[in-house]
Parts: C-alpha cells; sequence; structure tokens
C-alpha cells in the first residue's frame, strides 16, 4: 500500500536481487512462504549478468563456478539446465611472468600446486624454487595452522617459499579476487585448506586432497588427480553453463515467478525496523511487513541498513571490494584460432608493461561459444582492477573506457603474442563492477562468526552474500541454501 502505510502480505521480504538473494527466495518459496525480493536496480542476479557484444549474449560478470561441491551443477538441474553443464576446453591456461610466459600447473588451489614437480611447476620456479617448496613434505603440520588467522601469503611463504608466493599465487590471487594474497583470509577465500594441512601433513597434500573432491566430467577424466585418473588442465576445477551463466539467472527468475514470488525491481530500501514480532522494511513510499527478513547485499551496505534496528551489527562492515572493470572485445581474427595462451592468461603483479590482471579467452574456453561466434571471430575479456596505496590507505585506480580500451589493445597483443588492432574489432563493451569482489581481509572468519551471531539472536532475520559466503557461485550458493535450511516463518503478528 502506497503512502507510507504498510501492506498486510509477504510473509517474508528479500532485500536484494542478487544470486543470494534469488537463491534465498527460492529456499523460502519451496518451503510454502510467501516471498517478496526487493531489488534496487533494473536487473537481477548482480554480478551474473549479461551483454550483448557484436550480436552475441555473454556473460558481463561470473562465467564459470568451482566444481569443488555441487552445488552450483544442483541447482541448475533443479532448474532444468542438468544438460546444459559444460566444462572448459582442455587446453589450460597460463601465467603471465616478469620473465615470460608459462603453463599453470595442472591442478592446484588458488595458484598453491599439489604436485610440486610437476613440468608446469619447476617451469615456473625453477630447480632452486621447486626444491624450496618441497621442503613442506618435511615442515611440522603446526607451521601455518596454529595461528587462529593467517593471510594466504603468509601460509604460502611458510610452507613452500617466495617463489611460489609470487610466481604462482599472486597471479591467481590477483586474477580471482582483484586483492594481495598477504591482505587475505586464508580460511574465508580457501575455507578447509589449513584444516587439511593439519590431517595430511603438508600444504600440497591439502590441495591435492581438496582437488580429489572435485566432481569429475561424466563420462570423463577427475578434475583433480587420483591412482585411477589423469590430472586434468589448470582451469578444468571449474564449470559453465551453454549459453552462459546468465541462462542460470533467467531460470531462476522465472523458477521464482512461477511459485508466486513478487519480484519488484527498482525497488531501493531505505530503511528496516523491527514491527511486533516481525520486521518493516521501507524502500520509497511505499512498506513491507514479514515475519522473516532476509538482506542480500554486499558487507557495507547490509550492515549500513541494518545497524539502526540491530546495534550489535556496528563495527561489523567489512572493507568495500575493490573497483573492477571488465573489458570485452569481440575481434575478427583467425590468427586466435591456435588458442596461442589455451583459455586464458593470469599475469603477475610485478610483470612491467601489462596493466591488465587477466585475459580469458573465452573463444577458445568454451566450445559452444566458439561455435555461436564462428570460425575467426574470437571474444576476449580483459580484467582491471588493482588498487594503488594513497595517504590514509589505498584507492581505486579508475580508467575511461578509452582508455582501458587502449591498454586491453596492447595487453592482449602482449599477452597472446598475436597483434591485436582497433581494426580487428567487430564490436567491444566496458562493465564496471564496484565492491562485487568481497575482501575477505585477515581476520574476517571472526567478523563473520560474530554475524552469525548477531542474526541467531535477532529473531526473523537470516543475512547471506558473497562477503559472508567466500567469492564465487559455489560458496555463495551453497551458503545461502544452508542458512535458508529449516527455516520457519510463523503467520504475520502485526498490529
Amino acid at each position: 500500500m502506497r503512502g507510507g502505510h504498510a501492506s498486510r502480505g509477504p510473509a517474508a521480504v528479500v532485500v536484494g536481487g542478487g544470486m543470494s538473494g534469488l537463491v534465498a527466495a527460492r529456499e523460502l518459496a519451496v518451503a510454502g512462504v510467501t516471498v517478496t525480493v526487493l531489488e534496487a536496480s533494473d536487473a537481477w542476479g548482480g554480478c551474473v549478468g549479461s551483454h550483448v557484444v557484436a550480436g552475441l549474449t555473454l556473460d558481463s560478470g561470473a562465467e564459470s563456478f568451482a566444481t569443488r561441491s555441487t552445488a552450483v551443477a544442483d541447482l541448475a538441474a533443479e532448474l532444468g539446465l542438468k544438460d546444459n553443464v559444460v566444462f572448459p576446453h582442455p587446453g589450460g591456461a597460463w601465467v603471465q611472468l616478469p620473465d615470460g610466459p608459462r603453463e599453470l600447473p595442472k591442478t592446484g588451489i588458488l595458484g598453491i600446486p599439489a604436485n610440486l614437480w610437476d613440468p608446469e611447476v619447476r617451469g615456473a620456479l625453477g630447480f632452486t624454487g621447486a626444491l624450496r617448496a618441497s621442503l613442506d613434505r618435511w615442515l611440522p603440520a603446526s607451521l601455518g595452522t596454529s595461528s587462529e588467522e593467517t593471510s594466504v601469503a603468509a601460509l604460502v611463504r611458510a610452507r613452500m617459499g617466495r617463489k611460489v608466493l609470487e610466481r604462482l599465487v599472486a597471479p591467481v590471487v590477483g586474477g580471482v579476487h582483484s586483492a594481495d594474497p598477504g591482505l587475505l583470509d586464508v580460511d574465508m577465500v580457501a575455507p578447509g585448506l589449513r584444516a587439511g594441512l593439519r590431517a595430511h601433513g603438508s600444504l600440497a597434500a591439502a590441495v591435492a586432497a581438496q582437488r580429489k573432491l572435485a566432481p569429475g566430467r561424466a563420462g570423463q577424466e577427475k578434475a583433480a588427480p587420483t591412482a585411477e585418473t589423469t590430472p586434468a588442465k589448470a582451469g578444468s576445477a571449474v564449470a559453465g553453463l551453454k549459453g552462459g551463466m546468465n541462462t542460470l539467472v533467467a531460470a531462476l527468475v522465472a523458477d521464482l515467478r512461477d511459485r508466486g514470488v513478487q519480484l519488484l525491481s527498482g525497488k531501493h530500501v531505505d530503511k528496516v525496523s523491527r514491527s511486533g514480532r516481525g520486521w518493516r522494511v521501507t524502500a520509497g513510499e511505499t512498506s513491507y511487513d514479514a515475519d522473516r527478513l532476509v538482506v542480500a547485499l554486499d558487507g557495507p551496505a547490509a550492515v549500513a541498513l541494518l545497524e539502526e534496528s540491530v546495534p550489535e551489527f556496528s563495527g561489523l562492515s567489512p572493507a568495500p571490494g575493490p573497483l573492477v572493470s571488465l573489458v570485452t572485445m569481440v575481434v575478427d581474427l583467425p590468427e586466435l584460432d591456435g588458442r596461442p595462451r589455451g583459455t586464458g592468461i593470469l599475469v603477475a603483479p610485478q610483470t612491467p608493461g601489462i596493466t591488465a590482471k587477466a585475459l580469458t579467452h573465452a573463444t577458445a574456453k568454451w566450445d559452444w561459444l566458439a561455435e555461436e561466434a564462428g570460425p575467426g571471430t574470437h571474444v576476449l575479456r580483459l580484467s582491471y582492477g588493482r588498487r594503488e596505496d594513497v595517504e590514509g590507505g589505498s584507492a581505486d585506480i579508475v580508467m575511461e573506457d578509452d582508455e582501458l580500451l587502449a591498454a586491453a589493445l596492447a595487453d592482449a597483443s602482449a599477452l597472446l603474442t598475436v597483434p591485436v588492432a582497433r581494426a580487428d574489432i567487430l564490436d567491444w563493451d566496458v562493465v564496471r563492477w564496484a565492491g562485487a569482489l568481497p575482501f575477505a581481509a585477515v581476520g574476517h572468519k571472526q567478523r563473520v562468526a560474530r554475524v552469525r551471531e548477531v542474526c541467531s539472536a535477532a529473531d526473523g532475520l537470516t543475512i547471506v552474500g558473497g562477503w559472508l559466503a567466500g567469492n564465487g557461485l559455489a560458496a555463495v550458493v551453497a551458503d545461502t541454501r544452508a542458512q535458508l535450511a529449516g527455516v520457519t516463518v510463523g503467520k504475520p503478528s502485526f498490529p
């Protein structure tokens, strides 16, 4: 009801229409709850979006999901997309180091190798680097696991040495998380890894054990080394959907509508407050009452929205994620048919002359996209998003579209060893994601635990999202479903 009066109706309100909000809404709807989703923008799915470039519908954000769990594949199957799950072309990925390009190791987590004597590992580290890294096997399991919290960099440097950190881990962490591994909480970005180290005795063994848990391709070898299988190339621990990950959002939205979920876009929530035994959510001139409130926003926005009605949230806001700019170019360049750098290439931060963090050769990575694009047409996506130190902290390096395009042409030419000129471009686009990658700084695990504790004490409140679950669709989907499992919503009891 408009005019500031509360509407009687929805038993649950979900604030935020990104992936976590949509999955939360589905969990509640399946349980028989009446649900309303309020999304500030005009698009659903958050960082799982789409755009049309040169007539091709492409992912504008996330373009794959980790297969370390079946969470995303299970959801896709429930939405009728089981047969659309696809795996990358087995060409593997590369890393650009200051002294030249190298193939990434066949197996690893965050660039941490499972087999320190793989040819790719030795090629990247050199004999002395690989020898130092192999000491990991003989070091006490307490090294890197005894403290309550530690960074990715501290763990890797202590166990495997500086070269593994600089030449393998830093490029992967920079490409995936847009962050320095020295700042990231290893328990948030690689959950279970330190527990695996304690259980198996070494970091390499812990990585191998986690990779063995990854589901394999139907009818093909598994993504991790086992006694019966051959290791897959780097990058095969992910999967995608034919047509792009954006098709998952479309299927999810259709499913929610079929279940009677009210999806309202363009609704910026200004305030939430307690009302009776439930919650009142105000967006503009309209208010909504519900027994269950689900907040599916980024960390700073979620805390800012809730701390007035739940003061315990004060001080729990995480640092905002970095600004990430994605430059997508569709080029007519048959010279790229040979996949000169496999499915793509990550860039070590200290590499001179390259501005990009990573380049994905999308038509080399996904066979379905290569078929749609046709012979000689290629889709290249370059990621930018580094921060620079300023007085009092750090700031995002902001580049205008034309500046980004010029950098993308120069970087693609250098990384792919094939000149990419402005005349080769059929179409291009820039998409910016501000704060889409949650920044899991050291100590963030304890912050998450405190947020969960406050939620359990606040009757009828659930908070979901990547800032709590960890980066990536696999983490977000699994955590959202876990948080909503068993949630009951009673009958409205408002005055």
